[in-house]
């Protein structure tokens, strides 16, 4: 019976794979965002990353004109997000009146966070993403109320965090007591969900570069996140996309900033080591 289902999963992707138009190959272009941030768009995959020799930007995988959108910052529409987040920034909340810039002068003091984002927590001894480290900043040391994790306030956030960090290398740490949270994410990563039977790997490695549909199946990176999608017309956080891909498999999701997405966060995004921050990126 489980076989059958395989079967089943597997025939239900080839389905949608036929309904596009075969294979193609990501492009070689030069991503370097308003003449002057230069991104690392290829990257040897690490060691880890067995399917590739080679990892790539989802940036390389999109049409000509949707990488043109996140080459300006005048045309990223995600950056009308981090324009909301930086009069955040400023504004005090909370008990102490402080705000984010009472710490932190400017976003850009923050350069640096977004590239090793998930990392270990010593003092609460557990994965930390750059949500969960900006509402322990709200509640502990501003007195404030947290931000939802998924709340288009915390979104514009953490795009105003990773925006001052593009063209930085990405370099997520995934050993010592981070290992076992990273092993955990990879298991989910090769864990078949739903009624179609699918893993995250039956797309982003079995099939990437082929069409699905009308859509260009990329290897998954997040080194964008959060990404304006086009499709969603609004930014979006790197959960919302992982629960959008477990959905589309008819399966229960996990709720964000869950254990489980945590973990997952942390190894997809170690499978981008090497690669540049891009974040917000633009995205079908």
């Amino acid at each position: 019976m489980r076989q059958a289902a395989r079967l089943f999963g597997s025939g239900a992707l080839l389905a949608l794979l036929m309904a596009g138009s075969g294979s193609a190959d990501p492009d070689h272009d030069d991503l370097i965002v308003n003449g002057e941030i230069d991104m690392i768009e290829r990257a040897p995959a690490p060691p880890y990353v067995e399917a590739f020799d080679e990892i790539i930007s989802g940036w390389s995988f999109r049409s000509d004109e949707t990488q043109a959108l996140q080459m300006d910052d005048f045309d990223n529409p995600g950056m009308l997000g981090v324009e909301r987040a930086r009069v955040m920034f400023d504004t005090p909340m909370g008990s102490g009146g402080q705000a984010c810039s009472s710490c932190h002068e400017t976003p850009e003091a923050l350069r640096g966070v977004r590239a090793t984002y998930p990392k270990w927590d010593e003092e609460r001894q557990t994965v930390q993403t750059v949500e969960m480290q900006v509402n322990e900043c709200l509640t502990e040391r501003m007195g404030a109320e947290p931000l939802g994790y998924d709340s288009p306030e915390m979104v514009d956030m953490a795009a105003l965090i990773a925006s001052v960090s593009r063209g930085m290398v990405v370099n997520v740490a995934i050993d010592g007591p981070a290992r076992p949270v990273w092993e955990q994410g990879r298991e989910l990563y090769y864990t078949r969900f739903g009624q179609l039977e699918l893993a995250c790997a039956n797309c982003h490695e079995d099939n990437a570069g082929r069409m699905i549909r009308a859509d260009h199946l990329s290897q998954g990176q997040i080194n964008g996140f959060p990404t304006y999608r086009l499709n969603n017309a609004a930014l979006i956080s790197v959960h919302n996309r992982f629960r959008g891909c477990i959905r589309d498999t008819r399966a229960e999701t996990f709720p964000v900033g869950s254990p489980e997405l945590v973990a997952l966060e942390l190894y997809v995004a170690s499978r981008g080591n090497g690669l540049t921050v891009e974040g917000p990126a633009v995205r079908n």
